[in-house]
């Protein structure tokens, strides 16, 4: 019976921060969307040449993962020969994961922004919002990672509604131009 309250109470604290998540997601995007004034068009290359600059912030997160991980292993008598012997010690147990984690959401992230890039002409702000939710969301995962699911879910959530919400506008968009 106890460990039934404890996954309960773990569920509601995971649905608060996913909830949170997406109502902080829902508010900034929107914010963007109502701010972003349409100027002169930048060509589809400026486009995703502005995606790719932005994007460095992405790959920065999943380089500091691999630089964790590493120097999590140089300081460690058990770790320093790399995964391929014996069993990792927690914490690059909990390294590998946020790394894991980290480039799975960059590769959806990435490859995002590139379909907003080529979905919407004044994109630039809205890849900027959401590389900025996904290094804020990362940050927030890594530093709540060891205090469970509840204490990551705001920042995972963080890292992929903006990305999911962004999938769906673009595929709206894209059906609405293709049959609209």
């Amino acid at each position: 019976m106890a460990d039934e309250r404890v996954f309960k109470a773990e569920q509601r604290g995971v649905a608060i921060g996913m909830a949170s998540a997406l109502l902080l997601t829902i508010v900034v995007l929107g914010l963007v969307a109502l701010t972003t004034h349409s100027g002169s068009a930048p060509t589809f290359p400026q486009r995703l040449q502005d995606a790719l600059r932005i994007d460095l912030l992405i790959i920065l997160w999943v380089a500091a993962g691999v630089a964790n991980v590493a120097r999590l292993r140089f300081f460690s008598e058990q770790d320093i020969g790399g995964s391929g012997g014996q069993q990792a010690t927690e914490q690059v147990r909990i390294g590998n994961a946020v790394l894991e984690n980290s480039f799975e959401q960059a590769v959806l992230a990435i490859v995002t922004h590139l379909i907003v890039a080529a979905t919407f002409v004044g994109s630039t702000p809205l890849i900027a919002a959401l590389a900025s939710l996904f290094a804020v969301g990362r940050l927030l995962f890594w530093r709540g990672y060891k205090r469970g699911a509840s204490g990551r879910a705001f920042g995972f959530a963080l890292t992929f509604y903006p990305s999911v919400l962004a999938l769906l506008a673009s595929a709206l968009a894209n059906v609405t131009a293709l049959f609209g």
